[in-house]
């Protein structure tokens, strides 16, 4: 691996590639796809907004881990910022000072031109600054592979950042290192791919209607053939009559003689049956034809319905800049662990440029500690501190 001293990283993420694989990580393979027409039609429903929360992108993770390499000279994003499902990143990548590309696609389903557009500015700005060390790479699309060599063959250590399962082995192959995003500090675990919903029960919801559709018009040409056969009989022919009569008018069909025999009703025509028999199918049917097709009120009241009110602005809650510097620090041990395999120790020197790398902003003057080591030593469930000499050494308190 390159010395770190002077190493100076560019960044580079396919951020729709990136959304749209972690989507299919949290909630199983190809649901972005089912869910892509209602996210574009209405992001905020309830239970879509839910689904898009579960599978939120933990962009901080990435930009820290790039950081971990050295300095970033640029950080770009690619993607259609128009759209909902990645327009809600826009606070967060603009607060890390990412440039946003914004790409239009060509239509709603069009493959976005992300990986040309990349690569073009990745092999441009590698001409351009000839003092680049690193490039890093957030992707999982096979199409990357010309792009990861080429910046090899220039000279440059190529980092790939991918999510599991998504990722082509080519890919990976093609960078001097590749880490899943699933395995970055922050970013929580995912066991496996969520399974796909089970649409058995709507299929069997969906046949149940055409199965009694089926039953009704069978029994429908059994009282047919019995209506066509009355001239057999007396006692088929009553027998016969007297179903249909009942199957017609349930509560009248049948009288108790005087004797206590039972009555037949008068016998009646073919077409009267057939007629019966008609509106007893149309009876039982009628309620599957309502649960699948819409009526004509319940339209009109869906479209007289008021519409639903605006609902007010979120305040995003604010952070506490204590627990902000605590995560920041526990994060810079994890990666610097990551990197020495051969100590368990980290120079705190060390530790708080990283941190300065991942957070410009951080200073434990402005937390009220007079030095990073006052400022370690506050946090002793985080991180423990060793004082041999003049050297100050810490590590990660498991």
């Amino acid at each position: 691996m390159p010395d770190l001293q002077d190493s100076r990283v560019a960044v580079y993420l396919d951020f729709d590639n990136i959304v749209m694989s972690w989507y299919d990580r949290v909630h199983g393979k190809n649901s972005y796809q089912r869910d892509r027409q209602k996210i574009s039609a209405n992001a905020s429903d309830p239970e879509i907004a839910e689904r898009l929360t579960a599978a939120t992108i933990d962009v901080g993770a990435i930009i820290d881990f790039a950081a971990s390499f050295g300095t970033l000279v640029l950080t770009r994003a690619y993607a259609d910022w128009s759209s909902p499902v990645n327009a809600i990143y826009r606070s967060q990548l603009v607060a890390r000072a990412v440039d946003l590309v914004q790409l239009f696609p060509a239509a709603a389903y069009a493959k976005n031109g992300a990986d040309i557009r990349l690569a073009v500015d990745a092999v441009e700005d590698m001409f351009r600054l000839p003092d680049l060390t690193h490039v890093v790479i957030v992707a999982g699309d096979s199409d990357y592979v010309p792009l990861a060599q080429r910046c090899k063959r220039l000279g440059r250590y190529v980092v790939g950042v991918g999510v599991a399962g998504s990722t082509a082995k080519s890919l990976a192959a093609a960078c001097d290192e590749f880490e899943a995003y699933d395995s970055l500090p922050g970013v929580p675990r995912v066991s496996g791919a969520a399974k796909a919903p089970d649409r058995a029960p709507q299929k069997a919801e969906e046949k149940a209607p055409s199965k009694a559709a089926s039953s009704a018009r069978s029994t429908k040409a059994t009282a047919t053939a019995g209506g066509e056969g009355a001239s057999g009989s007396a006692s088929r022919s009553g027998s016969r009559r007297g179903s249909a009569k009942s199957a017609a008018t349930p509560d009248a069909a049948v009288g108790d003689a005087a004797d206590g025999s039972v009555e037949i009703a008068e016998p009646r025509s073919t077409a009267e049956v057939e007629a019966a028999l008609n509106d007893a199918l149309e009876t039982t049917a009628a309620p599957k034809r309502t649960n699948r097709r819409a009526t004509s009120k319940t339209v009109t009241a869906a479209t007289d319905a008021p519409p639903p009110e605006a609902l007010p602005p979120v305040e995003e809650p604010v952070e506490d800049p204590q627990d902000t510097a605590s995560r920041l620090l526990e994060r810079a041990l994890r990666l610097g662990h990551d990197k020495n395999d051969d100590s368990e120790w980290l120079h705190s020197s060390a530790v708080k440029t990283h941190m300065r790398r991942m957070d410009p902003s951080f200073s434990e003057k402005a937390l009220g500690y007079r030095s990073f080591n006052d400022f370690v030593k506050a946090r002793e469930s985080i991180a423990e501190l060793e004082e041999t000499g003049h050297e100050r050494l810490v590590r990660l308190r498991e």
